[in-house]
Order: structure tokens, then sequence, then C-alpha cells
């Protein structure tokens, strides 16, 4: 058992423990319950490759798409159904999140089949205004980019986002400090979610300032350092930075460009490198700039976006491997393909 671990464990019952004995005493004044969520389903087809391969030794067609998570089915295809039942009291409070379809499979990947339906489920507690402690299961606190598509402007991901992690299941501390935050937490490995398989832990921390939060994820073995900003440049236009490096896995950088034209639409330019350095997705010590632009059109709780997207490799013949599957190809130098999603938000 590594130090870290041992260390993990003793701050883990003592903080559970707090947050038990804590969560039983506290009087509630005003409390509020709620349920929210989105629909989405996609066309996605490749623009200058055929959207399959050559039959595998099963007589299966094999899928080519872009590396990265979700949105990477052909045809018309299948989102997901995300159902989300908040209780927010005075102090203390809970969210259920489930997901059905491709999109939220592939978000739980790492729970056993009868329980990969929980994207999130965790209960919290409002020490102070200053003060927050969550347990359970939540999303990540890295990257730009989050598994609900009524949340992101692109609808297809960026590699960064899906090679991880996606969510944690431990403790965690939001802290306020005025104009600065921070956060400390341990939590089971990377996208365990139902227990704890192997017994090790991971560190979380994180400092926030001014629109940007520099994100920490750790253990004795493993470090990974994650950027991520955004701010309003004017009333129209956005600015949105993710960068993140991790040991002996993958580093890479992207920039998000919006411009709102009217209150229904807006367009966006994701440009993002990615380079693997062992994580298994292209070739290792081979890299790739994704290039998507997005229009968001909205009509009531409706959002139809319309994508082009450029995948353009440092090699001819780089292997990709598609998220969450054994099936991979050899690509060409580039690979485009267009999406049209419709995304319905409650």
């Amino acid at each position: 058992m590594n130090t870290f671990t041992k260390l993990s464990k003793r701050f883990l019952i003592a903080a559970m423990l707090l947050l038990a004995v804590v969560t039983v005493k506290a009087q509630e004044e005003e409390s509020s319950f709620s349920l929210s969520g989105s629909v989405d389903t996609y066309f996605r087809t490749n623009l200058n490759a055929a959207n399959y391969t050559d039959f595998d030794d099963d007589g299966v067609k094999e899928i080519q798409a872009p590396g990265s998570s979700f949105a990477n089915l052909p045809g018309f295809s299948l989102g997901m159904v995300n159902l989300i039942a908040a209780y927010e009291g005075e102090k203390v409070g809970f969210v259920g999140d489930l997901v059905f379809g491709p999109r939220g499979a592939d978000a739980v990947f790492g729970s056993a089949p009868a329980l990969n339906i929980v994207n999130q489920l965790y209960v919290y507690w409002n020490v102070s205004d200053a003060l927050t402690i969550t347990a359970g299961n939540f999303n990540t606190f890295l990257g730009y980019e989050v598994i609900s598509p009524s949340a992101n402007f692109n609808y297809s991901t960026s590699y960064m986002f899906s090679y991880g992690p996606f969510s944690h299941s431990g403790v965690k501390a939001d802290i306020s400090a005025g104009d600065v935050s921070f956060m400390v937490g341990v939590f089971n490995p990377t996208d365990a979610t139902d227990f704890n398989p192997s017994g090790e832990y991971l560190g979380g921390a994180q400092i926030g300032y001014g629109g940007a939060y520099l994100n920490f994820l750790f253990d004795d073995e493993f470090f990974q350092a994650d950027l991520t900003a955004g701010w309003d440049l004017s009333e129209s236009f956005y600015l949105g930075v993710n960068a993140t490096s991790a040991s002996d896995n993958f580093f890479g950088a992207a920039l998000y460009l919006q411009n709102s034209f009217s209150d229904a639409f807006s367009m966006g330019l994701r440009g993002e490198y990615f380079s693997d350095k062992g994580v298994g997705v292209l070739t290792t010590d081979e890299s790739v700039i994704d290039l998507t632009l997005s229009a968001n059109y909205t009509v009531g709780s409706l959002t139809l976006i319309p994508e082009v997207r450029l995948d353009s490799f440092s090699e001819d013949d780089v292997v990709v491997t598609e998220f969450n599957s054994p099936t991979d190809f050899k690509t060409g130098s580039s690979l485009s393909s267009f999406v049209i999603a419709a995304v319905y938000s409650f």
C-alpha cells in the first residue's frame, strides 16, 4: 500500500464520519426539489472516407470515426436521456443524475452493467458560506467540456476530455475565499465509480481565480495538471482555454472561440492539439489536431447543432482506436466528418 493511500484512508474515515453526523443533525428551514435534464440525437457521416472499414473476423463492419468519445456512431444515432433529480436545502442536499443511451453508457463505462445508468450520485453539506463538503460520485473538475451535451457548445468532444477523467467517487471540500476558490479531495481510482476495485486512492486539488482554474490529480505514481479558463471578451465574443498533461498518458491544449450573432444563433470554433504518450487512442508518440466548427440555433428549449470536424494526424496511417471499443483503423493524413445534432433541455 503506497504512502498516499495510507494517508487518504485516515482522511476519508474522519471526513465521512463528520459528514454523516452533521447531515443527520442538520435542521432545514427551506428546501426545494427539481427535475431537469436533456434528450439528444444526431446524424453523423464522414466526408472524405467511408463510415466503415473492412469487416472484422466476425463479419461485423468496423466504424471509422474520430477517436474521441461520443458522437462517433454513423448514420442516424442516439445520444442519451439525462434525468437529474436534485433536493436543495439550506444546509444539505443531494443530486441523483441518471443517463440512458449510448452517450450515457460511454460516460459511465467503469460501472458494472447493472449500474451503468448512474452518472452522478452525491450528497453535500454547506458547512458555511465559505465551505461545502461533497461525498459520493460526481463529474470531474478537470477539463473544459462535460458529459451533458446541453452544457457544451460543440456536440462532439475533444480528445483531452475523452481520455479523462469523466467522474470521481470520493469526498471533496470546496472553499471560497473572496475572489479565490480552493478544492481538495480524495477519490477512488479514476472512473471507478461504484466502489474501489484496487484499494488505492487519488488526491485532487483545484485553485480558481478570475475565471481560471488550475487543477491537479495525483498519487504516488501519477500526476495530471490541467488548466481550464473562460472569459467574455465582449458582449458577444467568448474565449475558452484548456491545457492538460497526464504523466505517461497524453498532453494537449485547446482554444474555444464563440460568437453570438443573436439570442438564437451563435457559432464557435474549437482548435485542439493532442499528443498520445501512452493512453492508447493513437499510435504512441503520434498526435492529432482537431478543428471543429459548430453552430448553435435555438428554438425554445431545442438547440440544433450542425458541425464540421477535421482531425488532422501527424503521419499517414496513424492507428486510431475507437473510444471504449477494441475497434481500430489506419487513417490517411486526415479524417473530416459532419454531424447535425438536436438537443432538448428541460
